[in-house]
């Protein structure tokens, strides 16, 4: 299995949100990851950071950040400039996709869990 670092967007410490669940899952699958968000703490031994950090060797975004939040992040996930963007239920944005594609980067609509637990990943 391939690493894929990713990134962990709406990264939280609160153990009942699915951005948490995602976070341990890559974790336990083998991916490393860079948990940023508007919280404090850390996640699956990660320290969560505030989107400041350009990370250039981003392979994923996974996406726990609902569309109206979105927009003042555009620039952060763009410069990122990851392979792909998944959009998870909740986080779907036309207009972040089409600003993703439109710079080369795949996007997916899709749930990062099932992902995981289907070994589609």
């Amino acid at each position: 299995m391939t690493n894929k670092k990713t990134l962990v967007l709406g990264a939280t410490p609160n153990s009942a949100r699915y951005a948490y669940l995602a976070a341990n899952r890559l974790v336990s699958h083998g991916h490393s990851i860079v948990n940023v968000g508007i919280k404090t703490g850390e996640v699956a031994g990660v320290p969560i950071e505030k989107p400041e950090v350009i990370h250039n060797d981003i392979d994923t975004i996974t996406l726990y950040v609902g569309p109206q939040n979105q927009p003042q992040l555009y620039n952060y996930i763009l410069a990122t400039n990851p392979k792909r963007i998944i959009f998870n239920p909740g986080a779907e944005n036309e207009e972040l996709k089409r600003m993703a594609t439109e710079q080369g980067i795949e996007t997916e609509e899709a749930c990062t869990l099932v992902l995981l637990s289907i070994g589609q990943y």
